[in-house]
């Protein structure tokens, strides 16, 4: 994505000292208008039917509607092409709510404490069409709580073909495109295509939620050794 493009922000958190303080931020980038704020996901869900935002940035825990269930409402929108994309904003990187949001159709998540370029770089990339699937953080989270979870296969993995199967096991592994090419013996150019058909196939929006159908479906198998929520 280019910086010309505006990209539209709605921020949703339900203390108002959060949510004004990453408005003003995301407000000093010329690239980046936050065209709405939310104090619970009921207003996040309006707001984003009323000024059709690229990304909103999501607090999990609020009142009247959370962020889970506003997420799962904004990603399955029918009634627009391209709903919002979804960064979830929390204070611990191992939460199981935040892993509920991922497996509703958020595309990655930031701890409340991100500094201020990592922030405009999220919201940049969601907005591109990309995910934050930081290896150290979001696959691991993934991990700890898919085990926990009872297995859920998707019917539409039989649709893969095998080496799509591969690209997506490593894509689990939190691997890039770049990563995965050697891996495979392949070009960059054609694992983007795998994983473009991967997804499509799968019905998915972005690489969280391969990840998240990866482990769920025990295609990868989440390691068992205990984490603590320190980063």
């Amino acid at each position: 994505m280019t910086r010309d493009r505006q990209v539209r922000v709605v921020v949703a958190d339900d203390q108002e000292v959060v949510r004004a303080g990453f408005a003003a931020l995301l407000d000093i980038q010329p690239d980046l208008t936050v065209v709405g704020t939310a104090a619970d996901g009921a207003e996040a869900v309006a707001l984003c039917r009323e000024h059709h935002p690229d990304v909103v940035l999501m607090d999990v825990r609020m009142p009247t509607m959370d962020g889970i269930e506003a997420t799962r409402l904004i990603t399955t929108d029918t009634t627009t092409e391209n709903p919002p994309r979804i960064l979830i904003l929390t204070t611990f990187d191992l939460d199981e709510h935040v892993y509920d949001a991922l497996v509703a159709g958020a595309s990655g998540f930031l701890l409340k404490d991100v500094t201020a370029e990592r922030l405009f770089d999220a919201v940049r990339i969601v907005a591109s069409g990309g995910a934050l699937l930081a290896p150290g953080i979001t696959r691991r989270l993934i991990s700890e709580f898919a085990r926990l979870r009872p297995r859920i296969t998707s019917p539409l993995l039989a649709e893969l073909t095998p080496r799509e199967i591969d690209v997506l096991r490593l894509m689990a592994e939190g691997l890039t495109n770049a990563e995965i090419a050697p891996r495979l013996v392949v070009s960059e150019e054609t694992v983007k295509t795998h994983v473009s058909r991967v997804l499509r196939k799968l019905g998915l929006r972005d690489r969280v939620q391969a990840v998240v159908t990866a482990y769920e479906s025990g295609l990868v198998t989440p390691r068992s050794e205990n984490h603590t929520g320190t980063r």
